[in-house]
């Protein structure tokens, strides 16, 4: 970790602006090691303790959320037309520089992972290093065994490039529905290898993002902060 100007770390440990930060510190009310400070250009370690109006503060600085999206939603950080991922956590993340890492189709659900780590999410979304994500699949048609086969061979889309093996597993319970697992990120990348099969995919929903599941208790729109056990797998899986 390391040292940061007070004002900078009571704005982002509260989710303040930096004038708002100075006014507490000018006014007695932030604590620094258990003493006052009044200058905001004191220069304070980020793990040292702190208190701002009498409540302990912690500066974090990354932050992973787990979303899950809705449809309708876009995966993106601004949007001039359509709500966004970074919309539906403003109100507990507005002051952070958040983006997603990986994006999902407008009309697509499930787990977005939100983040302010730029490396991280590089590492995440690099094509040498991309994580397995896990989706479950409604296409107009019932799944094939020349589906599965293609899959686990790799398909090869309508414009000539060829993609990695993905696993496909039918669903036993219904013909319509399967689950696949993807190891790369190419655009519309599950409708297009379906469309290789004259397919068309009615829903499509992510559940798992590099061994971490999406929360089951998250309705649509939705969302919490990664454990500290959950970002030490999804960096685990991204060093592999």
């Amino acid at each position: 970790m390391g040292v940061l100007r007070l004002d900078k770390l009571v704005s982002e440990a509260v989710g303040i602006s930096r004038t708002d930060a100075r006014k507490f510190i000018a006014k007695g009310q932030v604590c620094v090691n258990g003493a006052v400070c009044k200058k905001a250009d004191t220069k304070v370690e980020q793990t040292t303790p702190l208190t701002v109006n009498g409540k302990a503060a912690e500066y974090v600085q990354y932050v992973y959320i787990m979303l899950n999206k809705p449809q309708g939603v876009v995966s993106a950080s601004t949007d001039k037309r359509d709500v966004t991922v970074v919309n539906l956590v403003q109100k507990d993340f507005g002051r952070r520089s958040l983006f997603p890492a990986g994006r999902l189709d407008k009309d697509s659900t499930g787990f977005v992972l939100l983040t302010d780590d730029g490396g991280f999410a590089h590492d995440i979304l690099a094509p040498k290093r991309h994580v397995p994500k896990t989706y479950k699949v409604k296409l107009d048609v019932p799944v094939t065994a020349q589906m599965q086969a293609g899959f686990e061979k790799g398909v090869t889309l309508a414009d000539g490039e060829s993609l990695k093996p993905a696993a496909l597993t039918p669903d036993l319970d219904d013909p319509y529905s399967c689950t696949v697992v993807l190891v790369q990120g190419v655009y519309h990348q599950i409708k297009r290898m379906f469309g290789v099969f004259d397919a068309g995919v009615v829903a499509l929903h992510r559940t798992d993002i590099g061994g971490v599941a999406l929360d089951s208790t998250l309705q649509p729109g939705a969302y919490r902060c990664l454990t500290a056990r959950e970002v030490a797998l999804l960096k685990r899986e991204k060093a592999e």
